[in-house]
């Protein structure tokens, strides 16, 4: 388990919606690739990049800001927003980038999503954001009429062994997680999950660590950036929480058979 500190580029700037609504926006960096160095600086091997105009138009509109921040830290990056042709995928992986995140298009367009995971297969990672428990895409605007659940069972079917299961209804609003929900999911999947969505404190990772088996990385982001969590407490809790989940699977398995 690990944290992913969250960056979302909005006109160029590094900013956080509230339960998704673009009309609810903080910014709280006016330089994204500068906000990326300071998690680096604190503590995190990992961020988490969402093009949020790209998530709304379709059409990835952030890539030279991503360029930058792979040139300016050594941070594991993973990207979404956007993403609907190889062609930004090729773009993407050209800069480095650690991991990319399909979200609308795995509901309106499957084909797209097969042929990408049969040419990219473990740089991308499925992305579900869900309302209620129904997926939500174009940038959060649209119900797709599909159980996340149900899509997490299709993508795992078509080889996605990433998944980020995104509570929007929780996020941006640090009102702390439901561990269950990701643990259902990562039934579902067949694999453990990125979580994220409404994470406020410590106390929300030690609840996630809770299922760790089921929980590969925790993103956090208005939490960060507000001080309810620094990155370097949030990096050692789920440090922790690997090794208790290390030490419950060897505890279970002595033999390791």
């Amino acid at each position: 388990m690990y944290l992913l500190p969250a960056i979302d580029i909005l006109g160029g700037k590094a900013v956080r919606l509230a339960k998704g609504d673009y009309d609810r926006v903080t910014v709280y960096h006016d330089d994204p690739a500068a906000q990326a160095q300071l998690f680096e600086e604190q503590g995190a091997t990992w961020l988490h990049v969402v093009d949020l105009d790209g998530a709304r138009s379709g059409t990835p509109e952030n890539i030279a800001i991503i360029e930058r921040i792979m040139r300016k830290t050594l941070l594991k990056v993973e990207v979404g927003g956007g993403v609907r042709s190889l062609d930004t995928i090729a773009r993407l992986a050209d800069a480095g980038v650690s991991r990319v995140v399909l979200g609308t298009s795995l509901v309106a367009d499957p084909a797209f999503a097969e042929a990408a995971i049969a040419q990219y297969g473990r740089l991308l990672c499925a992305g579900i954001d869900a309302k209620g428990g129904e997926v939500a895409v174009a940038g959060w605007r649209e119900g797709a009429g599909v159980a996340a659940e149900e899509l997490a069972r299709d993508v795992a079917a078509l080889g996605f062994r990433h998944l980020v299961y995104t509570d929007i209804a929780r996020d941006g609003m640090q009102t702390g997680v439901e561990a269950a929900a990701y643990a259902a999911m990562a039934e579902a999947f067949g694999h453990p999950v990125i979580a994220s969505g409404g994470v406020a404190g410590v106390d929300d990772l030690v609840r996630l660590g809770e299922v760790a088996g089921g929980i590969e990385g925790v993103i956090a982001g208005r939490a960060v950036y507000e001080g309810a969590l620094s990155v370097a407490d949030g990096v050692r809790a789920c440090d922790e929480a690997t090794r208790r989940a290390e030490a419950v699977a060897i505890a279970g398995n002595p033999c390791g058979l």
